[in-house]
């Protein structure tokens, strides 16, 4: 048991409770009632809905002036449990009522055994939409920087140019490609 819930009582004046509003803890967890003041009694109440899976063993505890006390709040095996996750609320009372709070208390099953609940959903493929295919207007820059590399290789094919000229068309026609398929693959 690692969770714990702080309540520091006569902290601020006699019969004084200085308690977080929000608790969340795994499964059993422990209050850690210090005194700070003149000695108190302190009362712990679970509601119902807490009670359905957790119980204290003694509900009232002395806690002399300057003494920390550990209360434990047991719980049944998670396995147990109605639903992952039981919220309720935590009555914590000192000078036989006259200051009273209410902690909120969410015990979280999923996290004591260390598992993490995935939506079965996210394991389907999404049928509602298709790849995204590139748009057509896309194709028309690429075709046409090839068909213009394309021409100008083959006329210098057949103007008699020296073979330093084919080279150097199909050096045009290889650059043309390649900034076409950059294009088009980042475009």
């Amino acid at each position: 048991m690692t969770d714990s819930l702080a309540v520091a009582v006569n902290r601020d004046g006699l019969h004084t409770l200085a308690v977080p509003t929000e608790f969340e803890a795994s499964g059993p967890f422990a209050v850690r009632v210090h005194n700070h003041g003149e000695a108190a009694h302190v009362h712990l109440n679970l509601d119902d809905r807490l009670s359905d899976i957790a119980r204290i063993g003694a509900t009232n505890h002395y806690v002399e002036a300057g003494e920390s006390r550990t209360i434990t709040v047991e719980t049944r095996e998670p396995s147990r449990w109605p639903s992952d996750t039981i919220r309720g609320k935590l009555k914590v009372v000192v000078g036989h009522g006259q200051e009273t709070h209410y902690v909120d208390v969410t015990l979280d099953r999923t996290v004591a055994n260390g598992t993490v609940r995935v939506d079965p959903e996210l394991g389907k493929p999404n049928r509602d939409s298709e790849p995204e295919l590139p748009p057509l207007a896309k194709l028309v820059p690429v075709v046409a920087l090839g068909s213009v590399a394309l021409v100008l290789a083959v006329g210098a094919v057949f103007t008699g140019g020296g073979i330093d000229v084919v080279i150097g068309g199909l050096s045009i026609v290889a650059a043309a490609c390649c900034a076409a398929a950059a294009y088009y693959l980042l475009g």
